[in-house]
């Protein structure tokens, strides 16, 4: 295991508190990897083996405990009597109603509880119900830039951020294709497997989706135009010029069902002048860049996009909330929030001539307040200052920790 101290230390630091630690992320972004860290940490820390039950209901093992009163009686019966109980669950969605028996563990007995599950019902209204004020949520996600260049260190010659980064847009940042060296083909066939696992187990079985075609032509729409703005109608229009004809509300429910699935992340659009986030026009970004690359194959003319969902991605991974800017007509790519921090952000492949520095940059001289302003950019003049506004290489801003 290669750690992750970005999660470990996050998560540690609610270690014997009374909340339930609830690990959520699309499928094979390390969540699991991540509860047997924890446990190793608690190890070292003087937890002896028989405090600590880790379970991952994803296996055959348990595959008698799928209701909350089997997995209550099991877990009741294996409490460590003398002592605190550290219980690590891993995808426990997949036990009928488990949010009551956490609740009633941690009522009745000395637990310290870790969970983990692959789809975001893990936060539906039943956790609220039953674990109202008792849990802290974690987003886990594939790797950083940063973990990338760890990652990669451990199997090959590591190149510069910069020339690294072309390869971590290409391959992505699934753990598990980043434990040895791989050719971009073995890399595709492995994260086309994680997304055929989640669209089929977690949203086409468990929501019983009959039409099959249907969601996955929604899938390809979206993933062919992430970083543009798009409404269910246009999905339903798009589709209905190949006559394939699907409403505007069951199109909807497909990119809800992806959403909970972690394959999409919905990113809203907000009025800087209005001070408001919009209903309509929003863009949806990729759990990872590798999904596209693996479903509908590598293309030059992506690369733009697929800049501007890793910069999304490590926005998200830092805690801000973040939004497509909207100033009268003109759109900022990403205004990104966090408590009293504001960033103001403008994503560019390259800047190819001065009518394009313009439209840069001009728009975010447009803003009128002193939040930091950025434009990324991954051409070789991506550096210093432009009246106010610094100007970054992409590969640098992912790395720093200046924001």
């Amino acid at each position: 295991m290669i750690n992750r101290p970005i999660y470990v230390d996050r998560i540690m630091v609610y270690a014997n508190t009374p909340f339930v630690k609830i690990l959520t992320g699309i499928r094979r972004c390390g969540k699991s990897t991540i509860l047997k860290m924890l446990i190793d940490k608690m190890k070292g820390q003087g937890i002896h083996n028989e405090q600590i039950l880790h379970y991952s209901f994803d296996s055959l093992e348990y595959e008698d405990i799928k209701t909350a009163k089997a997995l209550f009686a099991h877990l009741k019966q294996h409490l460590f009597l003398e002592g605190k109980t550290y219980l690590f669950l891993d995808e426990i969605q997949e036990v009928k109603s488990w949010e009551k028996v956490v609740n009633s563990l941690m009522t009745d007995y000395d637990v310290d509880i870790y969970v983990t599950g692959s789809n975001s019902r893990m936060m539906s209204s039943e956790i609220s119900t039953y674990l109202t004020g008792r849990y802290i949520a974690f987003r886990i996600f594939p790797l950083s830039f940063s973990e990338y260049m760890i990652f990669r260190k451990e199997y090959a010659e590591v190149l510069d951020p910069r020339s690294e980064l072309a390869n971590y847009l290409r391959l992505g940042g699934f753990p598990a294709v980043h434990l040895q060296k791989y050719t971009p083909d073995e890399v595709y066939t492995i994260v086309k497997d994680i997304y055929n696992s989640t669209i089929f187990t977690d949203i086409v079985r468990r929501n019983q989706i009959r039409k099959v075609d249907q969601l996955e032509r929604i899938v390809k729409f979206a993933f062919d135009n992430v970083g543009r703005t798009f409404s269910a109608a246009s999905i339903s229009k798009y589709l209905k010029s190949e006559n394939r004809a699907i409403d505007n509300e069951t199109v909807y429910n497909y990119l809800s069902k992806l959403e909970s699935a972690y394959i999409l992340h919905r990113c809203s659009r907000y009025d800087i002048q209005g001070k408001e986030i919009l209903k309509t026009q929003e863009k949806f970004y990729l759990a990872d860049p590798a999904l596209r690359y693996s479903v509908l194959g590598y293309s030059p003319d992506s690369v733009a996009a697929m800049l501007e969902n890793i910069i999304y991605l490590e926005l998200l991974r830092r805690g801000y909330e973040v939004y497509v800017g909207k100033l009268d007509s003109a759109e900022i790519d990403f205004i990104a929030v966090k408590q009293e921090n504001k960033l103001y952000i403008q994503a560019a492949q390259e800047i190819g001539s001065p009518e394009t520095e313009k439209r840069e940059y001009g728009r975010l001289l447009d803003i009128r307040d002193n939040y930091p302003k950025y434009v990324l950019r991954t051409d070789a003049f991506a550096g210093g200052n432009y009246e106010g506004i610094k100007t970054m290489h992409i590969a640098d801003f992912l790395l720093s920790n200046e924001y």
